[in-house]
């Protein structure tokens, strides 16, 4: 084995050992919490690092197999993110100063 080669396995075995990690710190911050945000950001972490993973495997064996499933991966990471958040931007807005809970403006007044 050539020294490029040595190079390129140890900082292979270096990233997978770092995402192994991560995992591990992933999983304990989705047991903890402590709100329904912080799951679902971790959750979307979860999914970019099964992404790095495969990136991984991909690098050590030199194949381009796993690809087209981490492109799919990364585009359900994304929607679901994006589901996430409109959920609980709309489910966490502030009240509008001046409205009534009819959605009148003040004193029943039609806006």
């Amino acid at each position: 084995m050539s020294v490029p080669e040595t190079v390129d396995r140890a900082l292979l075995t270096a990233a997978v050992v770092v995402i192994v990690i991560a995992g591990a710190a992933l999983l304990e911050r989705i047991r903890r919490g402590p709100s329904m945000l912080d799951r679902a950001i971790s959750l979307d972490v979860c999914a970019a690092l099964i992404i790095a993973g495969l990136g991984a495997k991909s690098a050590f064996a030199r194949d381009s197999f796993y690809f087209p499933i981490m492109l799919v991966l990364a585009f359900l990471g994304f929607t679901g993110s994006v589901g996430i958040a409109r959920f609980i931007a709309v489910r966490d807005r502030p009240p509008r100063h001046g409205t009534d809970r009819t959605g009148d403006g003040p004193e029943g007044e039609p806006r």
